[in-house]
């Protein structure tokens, strides 16, 4: 039996970009990069992700306000203080960013020119037509 652990889940966040912020050189050896994606729906959500090591340089061809869906993994890791209290913190990490394409509006089928045709040459004022008006 294979446990619901196991599986892997590509998560995906989609949204427009609300800030890029610069590169931090948290250590020596550990660089990382915030970005803030705000969702597109009744309530937007701004949802804070960063990407570390050599992922930061994927936002360098992004801006804010381009609508993108970045490919995410949770992360969480437990803590202990000194004084043996435990804390647990979670951490949302880009991998993989894409533009979205704006959905060109869908344009109408192009209208028929105007069919050509004869004027009438016998026309009787006293014919009824069926028309009510």
């Amino acid at each position: 039996m294979e446990s619901a652990f196991s599986k892997t889940i590509i998560m995906e966040v989609t949204g427009k970009i609300k800030v890029i912020n610069a590169e931090q050189q948290v250590s020596a050896s550990f660089r990382k990069r915030e970005l803030v994606v705000a969702t597109e729906e009744q309530y937007p959500q701004f949802i804070s992700i960063n990407f570390v090591q050599d992922k930061c340089d994927l936002l360098n061809n992004y801006n804010v306000g381009e609508a993108v869906k970045v490919a995410i993994n949770l992360r969480g890791r437990e803590w202990v203080s000194p004084q043996g209290e435990t804390k647990y913190f979670n951490d949302i990490q880009g991998w993989k960013i894409d533009r979205l394409q704006a959905e060109a509006p869908v344009a109408a089928p192009p209208m028929p020119a105007a069919q050509a045709f004869e004027p009438a040459t016998s026309f009787n004022e006293e014919e009824h037509d069926d028309l009510p008006f």
